[in-house]
């Protein structure tokens, strides 16, 4: 085939992932709503996989405090081989379901956890592990595989069996089964983020002002939702320590940092909400 004949045929397939994960929305939308409840009440979320599917959970993970200023501990990852598979494949590491056990409970999983097993097969012994374990406890349990009637689904509270059919190179995972997990893990990460408050309309307003990129970021939302000019928007963010909502809610309500923390603090982080606390101040 020529060059152009391959990506026709790359691209044809791939067209099919956002149509799998349609149909499986409905399970996603139920382990977003366990995950929110739980993260609500302190717990955390954590994604488990060997190779790809360790990977795209850390690629997911790694994502969240920058984003949504999330603890380090909140989002987590657990991969088969350690943090060192994720540049170099360890062979045979996903082969045990006890290390996928030790692994997890090593992280003193509670009853209030969520517990991802990703495996595009269905059948990895690694995140089976895992999921045995988190059931033994409590945990909430989430399956996320390729295949009807996969094996890891019958450890989970929330089985997500999203088929795309068979792989352009056959058994290469990598390519539409991780596209499609790829895509469902951000539906789960940045939707219970959303309802968690972290997002007003659709901006990032628990962004972590880290670095440059993330210090205009900061300054442009709060332009946005404020009208201020620029200038401004970076004297309040000053005040505040770049912690854009509350610099949005000083503006928007016309209070002080004190008064901007205790609307937010009174209202669970949720700006509009804060907002309209903050204007009470002023009445």
């Amino acid at each position: 085939m020529s060059t152009i004949g391959i990506l026709n045929v790359i691209n044809a397939e791939d067209k099919k992932v956002a149509t799998a994960v349609e149909t499986v929305l409905p399970k996603v939308n139920d382990a977003i709503e366990h995950t929110y409840s739980a993260l609500k009440q302190g717990g955390r979320l954590f994604y488990v996989g060997a190779g790809t599917s360790g990977r795209l959970g850390i690629v997911d993970a790694s994502e969240c405090p920058p984003t949504f200023m999330t603890s380090y501990d909140t989002v987590q990852t657990i991969m088969a081989g350690g943090t060192g598979a994720f540049f170099k494949a360890v062979e045979g590491s996903e082969d045990e379901e006890s290390q996928g056990a030790s692994d997890i409970k090593a992280k003193n999983l509670t009853a209030k956890d969520v517990v991802v097993g990703i495996t595009a097969s269905g059948r990895t012994p690694y995140p089976i592990g895992a999921l045995k374990y988190a059931r033994e406890i409590g945990a909430y349990t989430v399956s996320l595989s390729c295949n009807n009637y996969s094996l890891i689904s019958q450890f989970a509270d929330t089985e997500i069996e999203v088929v795309v059919g068979p792989e352009v190179l056959t058994g290469s995972t990598r390519m539409k089964a991780a596209t499609a997990h790829k895509m469902i893990l951000n539906m789960i990460s940045t939707t219970t983020m959303i309802k968690l408050g972290k997002v007003y309309e659709n901006l990032m307003v628990d962004v972590h002002a880290s670095n440059y990129k993330l210090v205009q970021r900061a300054r442009h939302i709060v332009m946005k939702i404020t009208g201020v000019d620029y200038n401004e928007a970076a004297r309040v963010l000053a005040l505040t320590n770049n912690q854009v909502k509350s610099a949005i809610v000083m503006i928007k309500g016309g209070v002080t940092y004190q008064e901007a923390e205790e609307a937010i603090e009174k209202t669970n982080g949720y700006v509009r909400d804060a907002i309209a606390y903050a204007l009470n101040f002023n009445v």
